[in-house]
């Protein structure tokens, strides 16, 4: 059966990193994540993923040096990830790397990719400048998702440092960097961001427009009645529920999420329909996510819509 994975990444040659990631990457890791060619095939052959819907990793945001040197990048990122994509187009597609700390220039990089090398849509890492998509300023980048047909991808970003200074601080290093991270900060702040985008109002201004959310459904589909029921006093201003648009407008993937119970609060919540299969290769295994696709007691049909077919339907693939 075919599979497409959505959360699988890269890192462009030459990539400007944020100073208070510091550190080096392991030599596996960093090969993986520099690869688009041959150790990235052999691992999707390995696991029988087909199609790597591949995005640039971009966890955290500098310093403004930083953001004025990533914003000249993200154009070379693309370029080398078109390369890649045109090398191996059965294999390969991609999802835009945005420089975010300006937002003309983000819609603008996201129409060339989208126009000039059939990328399927984008991938925003978190909070810019502490500031969530539901920002005014960054309506230019949703409106031109919308009007493209491109779904933006919501991936988790490192927390703001008066954030971390309170929530993810007082015990070792290495537990206040997981919490702050995998462990649980990463998705919590994209549910928080998800809400935020439907109490904005935004989908009622774009209606069209549609977020892709990964790690399945960071936290929403086990707190969504609840916020829902908390938020109706707040959103009489909007056209519909928070569940609604969360219906209509949301999509979620497996990424990094191996286990049946999260899975099965997430089939019971947003349908089949709107769950899509991923890894976070190389943060990942592609056999491990192979292995719990294997496992789903679900009919072929469903178990085709989570492998293939809702990914070929929402990205055109």
């Amino acid at each position: 059966m075919r599979t497409i994975a959505l959360e699988e990444h890269f890192l462009a040659a030459g990539e400007p990193r944020p100073p208070r990631m510091g550190g080096t990457l392991p030599p596996p890791l960093a090969e993986a994540l520099g690869d688009l060619g041959s150790v990235r095939l052999a691992a999707m052959d390995e696991a029988g993923i087909d199609v790597q819907v591949i995005s640039h990793n971009v966890i955290g945001h500098g310093d403004a040096a930083w953001a004025r040197e990533w914003a000249g990048f993200a154009r070379k990122a693309n370029d080398q990830l078109a390369g890649a994509v045109s090398a191996h187009p059965d294999r390969f597609a991609g999802f835009a790397t945005l420089p975010m700390n300006d937002p003309a220039a983000a819609a603008a990089e996201l129409r060339r990719t989208v126009t000039d090398f059939g990328f399927k849509g984008a991938m925003i890492n978190g909070m810019t400048e502490g500031r969530f998509l539901d920002h005014p300023d960054f309506r230019p980048v949703l409106r031109a998702s919308a009007e493209l047909g491109v779904p933006v991808y919501i991936h988790p970003g490192l927390p703001p440092e008066p954030v971390r200074d309170v929530y993810y601080s007082g015990l070792s290093d290495e537990a206040n960097n997981a919490l702050a991270t995998a462990a649980w900060g990463w998705h919590q702040e994209v549910g928080l961001h998800s809400l935020r985008l439907i109490m904005s109002g935004v989908f009622d201004e774009l209606p069209s427009l549609q977020i892709i959310i990964g790690h399945m459904g960071e936290m929403i589909p086990f707190m969504l009645a609840r916020s829902t029921e908390r938020l109706a006093s707040a959103a009489g201003h909007l056209k519909l529920g928070v569940d609604e648009y969360f219906h209509r407008n949301f999509h979620i993937t497996t990424s990094g999420f191996f286990t049946q119970p999260p899975f099965l609060t997430a089939l019971h919540t947003v349908s089949v329909d709107r769950i899509l299969f991923s890894v976070d290769y190389p943060y990942s295994a592609n056999t491990r996510g192979r292995d719990f696709l294997n496992s789903l007691s679900l009919s072929p049909d469903e178990i085709a819509k989570i492998s293939h077919r809702n990914a070929e339907n929402l990205l055109d693939l």
